[in-house]
């Protein structure tokens, strides 16, 4: 999992409450196992019609808005179903951090499985980002060390994060990553087990 320390992007501003996992990746993008190729699912009903063409307006698609790598939420993102493809496109399509003021907790728990840094402000201070945001083509930083969103402005907004998820974000550690942090001592275990309990181990 790539760290995260230091995040200066671009915002999008998607100023829609109660987004769920079904709108962030439809049910069709879930066949795959694979992280990359997603991007092309995110937000889809929102971006595409029946028949695949192109709408116009979505922020994503917005020139303005090309490489962002925040976004900027309405209330409740990520509600829904419990899809870990959810995280995987929005990382896919280049978005490390969504700010709003509320998170499903089941997506929010997978954000910090996967990299992206999910951040939870209070509505007046989304507000303001929001219409930062919408200006198009500023730099919005996030520093994750010093919990701090500075807007393009020059206003600064602290954030609470548990300092377990903190330190995992910055190490780039998912689960997978912080137990091998412990290979030395699993593997000691399995030795001295070996030796006390051999009818345990099973022949090749």
């Amino acid at each position: 999992m790539t760290p995260f320390t230091r995040l200066d992007a671009k915002a999008a501003p998607l100023d829609v409450a109660n987004i769920d996992t079904d709108q962030i990746i439809p049910k069709q993008f879930l066949k795959t196992v694979d992280r990359e190729g997603l991007a092309r699912g995110l937000f889809y009903d929102m971006r595409f019609d029946t028949e695949g063409a192109a709408k116009s307006g979505f922020v994503l698609d917005d020139a303005a808005f090309a490489g962002a790598g925040m976004l900027i939420a309405g209330d409740n993102f990520g509600c829904g179903s419990s899809r870990e493809h959810a995280p995987w496109a929005l990382l896919d399509f280049g978005i490390r951090c969504v700010i709003s003021t509320s998170f499903a907790d089941i997506f929010y728990n997978n954000c910090f499985q996967n990299g992206l840094l999910p951040i939870a402000l209070p509505r007046d201070q989304v507000k303001a980002l929001m219409g930062e945001a919408r200006g198009g083509n500023h730099v919005f930083s996030v520093d994750l060390e010093a919990q701090t969103v500075t807007s393009p402005s020059g206003q600064v907004f602290a954030f609470e994060i548990d300092p377990g998820r903190k330190e995992k974000m910055l190490k780039g550690l998912d689960a997978i990553g912080e137990t091998l942090q412990a290979a030395g001592d699993i593997a000691d275990y399995e030795a001295r087990r070996s030796l006390d309990q051999p009818w345990l181990e099973v022949a090749a």
